[in-house]
């Protein structure tokens, strides 16, 4: 049953020198991709996604090393027939929560039951509009962002119209889903400048019942006869001004309707002087470069509360915050980049010794991924943080070359869970899905991708995946137009069974996406069977000694547990750690690290038996 209502209130390079090839090659090409297993060269000749067909529900499709099970079209009154392109009704970001996914959405918000993966059910449709819709969960509470001036208190339908309205609200949603099936609004904290996004941040240490959000509000400033403390005025030199500052919000679990603002802090100030407008003014960085936004306002936040860090992706500055105490964000380090436009959102490696921030070039509505292109504008930044500085390792962006008539540029995604290895999963909009590899975030590389055509072959209609995560060995994607898809990553050259296997294995009861969370993974043999392949890709043992452990491995699993089995794990730990001293000895510290993290995961498995 689906309860549709309002709640209540209560290094630059060129595609362009194989790209007219790719075209020739691909009209001979169905919409299907590769056979299950075969090898290509993402970006080359024989790269599927090039020359797809067009259409809204019927284009074509291609995929390599991963397969869509499930797509489900948004439901009616959450696009417009007429107009499937029209911004208004863009699906947007996505959050989980157990067997529930959250599909924020311009004029609301759409949850769907995902335990049938291949047979999502809609369960409640929230009709409220406002834009974007940027959603997260904790607990009985759903949190939305509000952006535009169309939004009203009481989810109206009519936009409020006047230039003041007492009806109009630009802010942070709440809703009690205790009944998922019928949501309850039990708080709307007005902000100045809207919530573009928002970052659920952590729990206070010293009191659980109060957690903590970051606003990033981005739309010109409100009147201060409609929000009261508002100030449209973009003068630094003023104290008063809405610009140059995020928003904490502070919501006490208990008592909810009570959330409220309790701090704009200036995180952009001048580190000597005090000036509120300290980091990037806007403008370009030289002859051949981008122009950036200038700095008075963050895009979206990453927060990675166990290490008490935080990435903002802040218009004209990458930035990293110390969060420890979540009440007052402290900045550590910031960086900026001749080659970016709009910074847009970020991502850490598990265990934050690295940093994707990515570009939105174009505002994710125009075709940045042409063969004409820079292929370090509209991309990923791939930065290695040592000692709290950030430095630049590469650049990751979409391989394979767009149309003119798509919109395409980086986009929002999340780490896949494979031990021993940093890979994440990202959309491009009409560039569809990317899976990529930045183990060396010097080397990015492709391993799975999914994309379909444009929605038109005539016209710039927008359209594509505004968001794709993995979340409980699956990866969602929110399509702005066409809906929600579930897919799949297949095992293939770049990804073992094992390695699958056991990225499956990490298992979180909540999900959202700007709220990362620490990977952890349980002791079991797929786990060190993963870094034992890992050894083997990287040639890090001779093949015969692989074999000797892989061997090992299955003998010890198939023991009864107990004394003798943990004797036997505990013995071929300290084999292989004679293989890391080995390494060690010869310099080879990569494979070190390799066979070190396999003998830890075995050691893991002894201690288990205990």
């Amino acid at each position: 049953m689906t309860n549709t209502r309002w709640p209540t209130r209560a290094r630059r390079t060129s595609w362009t020198g194989h790209f007219l090839f790719c075209l020739l090659a691909a009209s001979i090409l169905v919409a299907a991709g590769p056979a299950e297993g075969q090898s290509i060269r993402p970006g080359g000749p024989d790269d599927p996604r090039i020359g797809l067909s067009a259409g809204w529900h019927d284009a074509g499709e291609a995929s390599w090393n991963m397969r869509l099970l499930s797509s489900v079209p948004k439901p009616t009154g959450f696009y417009d027939p007429e107009n499937p392109g029209d911004n208004s009704f863009s699906n947007s970001d996505l959050a989980h929560q157990g067997d529930l996914v959250f599909v924020g959405n311009y004029v609301g918000l759409n949850i769907y039951d995902v335990s049938d993966p291949r047979n999502p059910e809609l369960v409640t449709s929230i009709l409220c509009p406002g834009g974007q819709g940027d959603v997260s969960v904790f607990g009985n509470l759903v949190f939305l962002s509000v952006q535009e001036t169309r939004g009203r208190l009481d989810c109206g339908p009519e936009a409020p119209t006047a230039p003041v309205d007492p009806e109009r609200f630009r802010g942070v949603r709440i809703l009690d889903i205790s009944d998922v099936r019928n949501p309850v609004q039990v708080a709307a904290v007005q902000t100045c400048r809207g919530s573009h996004t928002h970052t659920l941040i952590s729990t206070d240490p010293e009191d659980p019942g109060i957690l903590y959000l970051y606003n990033s509000g981005t739309s010109a400033a409100r009147p201060a006869e409609e929000l009261a403390g508002c100030v449209d005025v973009r003068d630094p030199d003023d104290p008063t001004t809405a610009y140059w500052s995020i928003d904490v919000i502070e919501v006490p679990l208990a008592a909810p309707e009570r959330a409220r603002i309790i701090d704009s802090p200036r995180v952009f100030a001048d580190d000597e002087t005090g000036r509120i407008d300290g980091l990037f003014p806007g403008g370009d960085h030289g002859d051949g470069t981008q122009a950036s936004r200038e700095t008075n306002q963050c895009h979206d936040i990453t927060a990675y509360p166990e290490l008490g860090i935080a990435a903002g992706a802040c218009s004209g500055n990458g930035i990293i915050f110390d969060i420890t105490n979540p009440r007052v964000p402290v900045r550590l380090d910031e960086v900026v980049d001749p080659n970016f436009a709009y910074w847009h959102s970020a991502t850490f490696n598990n265990d934050g010794t690295s940093v994707i921030f990515t570009d939105e070039w174009g505002g994710g509505g125009a075709p940045r991924c042409l063969a004409t292109d820079p292929q370090e504008w509209g991309a990923n930044a791939i930065f290695r943080i040592v000692d709290g500085r950030m430095q630049l390792a590469s650049y990751y962006k979409l391989p394979a070359p767009q149309t003119e008539f798509e919109n395409c540029v980086a986009h929002n995604g999340s780490l896949v869970p494979v031990p021993g290895r940093d890979i994440k999963v990202q959309a491009w909009y009409q560039g569809g899905i990317s899976v990529f590899d930045f183990t060396d975030p010097a080397n990015p590389f492709e391993i799975a991708f999914f994309d379909r055509g444009p929605m038109s072959d005539s016209e710039l209609l927008r359209g594509g995946h505004w968001s794709a995560y993995w979340y409980n060995g699956l990866i969602y994607g929110s399509e702005k137009t066409r809906g929600l898809d579930v897919l799949e990553l297949l095992p293939n050259e770049h990804l073992t069974e094992n390695e699958l296997a056991a990225a499956k294995l990490v298992r979180f009861d909540e999900f959202n996406p700007q709220k990362q969370p620490r990977v952890v993974w349980p002791a079991a043999f797929v786990v060190a069977r993963a870094y034992l392949d890992q050894a083997v890709r990287h040639e890090s043992v001779p093949s015969s000694r692989a074999r000797e452990v892989g061997a090992e491995l299955d003998r010890i699993e198939a023991m009864p547990a107990g004394s003798e089995r943990r004797s036997a794990l505990t013995e071929l730990a300290a084999g292989i750690g004679s293989e890391v001293r080995r390494a060690d000895t010869d310099a080879r510290l990569a494979d070190a690290d390799r066979l070190r993290r396999l003998s830890a995961a075995v050691l893991d498995l002894a201690a288990a038996e205990r």
